[in-house]
């Protein structure tokens, strides 16, 4: 059974979409990972729990003081030694810039934003929602390697315990690595999910009319778990920081459960949530677009319907 190389996502310790991917992995093939800097023992065993069998580490300092070229350098090495029979990358601006360059190394075809990925008689096949969300799609690719970037959420990690194989690799640099990083700002953490990561998702838009607002749509975000969201509206206005942008020009979230409250459904929105399991519309305009989209809708005033929630979750808490 041929590899299916699988690029780790690692910040203090193995993140959720690289399990994502090795479950996916599990459909295509072996999945083998490829973990860039320094890899703890409780990574291999996360990573083994998960189905890998394989774990190759290069451990240098130029995958964290320069940018994607190293990672590229890596997978392109290791693509020409074992052939695998795909690449999977986690869907990120470093992930998408990686798979890209690598695509082009390689002469291969890429897929970039898959929300889901099957085996197939002439490879790996994928569903994407494209256009704006008006028409999912299934693709194949059909020359060289398979590079499949894929959106988190996209699956549902399941455990497959085993025990991997650590092969340490080393990495010969190109000189096209010549952008190094030169300071680092830690980001600010809340207790609340990554966007891209949560399961649930609670945004608010124009309709929530204000910065301090927000507050209540914060509430319901905590009470369930979850993260917070905003449409473009919302963002422009300055009522809530780009970084939770969701949308084209956004970020793409394809949670479990997508509340949209206060928000009209533009197709700029949209394109950045419709993969979502199940949305909820909450709005008080009966005919705004979203209502198309949403698995259940409520025709109201989210300053009436939002506090009912919160009663509701606090009694079945």
């Amino acid at each position: 059974m041929s590899e299916i190389l699988v690029l780790v996502d690692h910040s203090d310790g193995v993140r959720k979409p690289t399990l994502e991917l090795l479950t996916l992995a599990r459909r295509l093939g072996e999945p083998a990972a490829v973990f860039l800097g320094r890899c703890a023992e409780s990574d291999v065993e996360a990573l083994g729990s998960y189905g890998a069998r394989k774990v190759y580490v290069a451990d240098a300092p130029e995958f964290d003081d320069h940018l994607v070229t190293p990672a590229v350098d890596a997978l392109a090495r290791l693509a020409g030694a074992c052939a695998p029979a795909a690449v999977l990358v986690p869907s990120s601006l470093d992930g998408k810039e990686i798979a890209a360059r690598l695509a082009v190394r390689l002469g291969s075809g890429l897929i970039i934003d898959a929300v889901d990925v099957e085996a197939g008689p002439e490879g790996p096949v994928t569903e994407q929602s494209v256009f704006g969300g008006a028409y999912q799609v299934k693709a194949h690719v059909t020359q060289g390697v398979p590079i499949i970037v894929v959106k988190p959420n996209a699956v549902t990690p399941e455990p497959a315990e085993v025990t991997p194989v650590v092969e340490q690799i080393t990495v010969e640099l190109s000189p096209a690595a010549a952008v190094k990083v030169v300071s680092r700002v830690p980001r600010e953490r809340s207790d609340r999910p990554e966007l891209t990561e949560a399961d649930i998702v609670v945004s608010g838009g124009r309709g929530v009319n204000g910065a301090e607002n927000f507050a209540l749509i914060e509430r319901v975000a905590d009470a369930l778990g979850g993260a917070v969201g905003a449409s473009r509206a919302a963002v422009d206005a300055g009522w809530y920081s780009h970084s939770h942008q969701i949308g084209q020009t956004g970020v793409q979230v394809s949670p479990q459960l997508y509340i949209a409250t206060g928000i009209s459904g533009a197709i700029q929105h949209r394109a950045g949530m419709q993969t979502s399991k199940t949305i909820v519309a909450i709005n008080k305009d009966a005919d705004a677009p979203i209502f198309e989209l949403a698995d259940y809708g409520v025709v109201g005033d989210l300053f009436d319907v939002l506090p009912q929630l919160l009663d509701e979750i606090g009694k079945r808490a």
